[in-house]
């Protein structure tokens, strides 16, 4: 199957998006120190949903492998391009029995909104906000600005941390490399 394309416009941003971009510059690549590692137990978590759910982590245990993908901020360039291209490429998760959960410190209002702007996503956009970026620490990925890393964690069905990808903060982690960790969960 071909990767679908994320190129929405000029660096991927949604074209009615870009007028409410913030543009930070960049920034230190990494600043954090994880405290997970393949092939642990992923800590389990429970968080609010912009859907208005709670979405608890142990819930798809024994029944779906599971994405965890913490963006820094919300109205962000890279955040921006990153999850429309992921809601564009669902199929892809869904061949190989995966659910994507997009985590990131922002409000729930300003998370709902942004994902509004960004024309919604089929995924649960996830509030790590309060207690402020508690499941983002216990993972090791919470940044010294109270933002979170980019970063991919691939979880299998039985709990097991079987991927991690803490990424460059300024760049937008490539697609097909996620895609190839989840074909080895088949």
């Amino acid at each position: 199957m071909a990767l679908a394309s994320c190129d929405l416009s000029s660096n991927g941003v949604p074209p009615d998006l870009k007028a409410s971009v913030y543009r930070p510059g960049n920034q230190k690549p990494v600043d954090s120190v994880l405290k997970v590692r393949v092939g642990d137990k992923a800590p389990d978590f429970t968080l609010p949903s912009v859907s208005g759910k709670k979405v608890t982590l142990s819930s798809y245990r024994g029944r779906r492998n599971v994405v965890l993908t913490f963006v820094p901020a919300a109205y962000t360039p890279v955040c921006s391009a990153q999850w429309p291209g992921y809601n564009i490429s669902l199929g892809l998760f869904e061949s190989h029995d995966a659910t994507l959960l997009g985590i990131t410190t922002d409000n729930l209002p300003s998370l709902h909104a942004w994902t509004v702007a960004m024309g919604g996503l089929d995924f649960e956009a996830l509030s790590d906000f309060w207690p402020h970026g508690k499941v983002a620490s216990r993972y090791g990925l919470l940044r010294s600005d109270g933002t979170t890393e980019r970063a991919l964690v691939v979880i299998d069905k039985q709990g097991v941390i079987r991927y991690i990808d803490v990424h460059d903060i300024n760049q937008r982690p490539p697609l097909e490399d996620l895609i190839g960790e989840l074909s080895k969960l088949d």
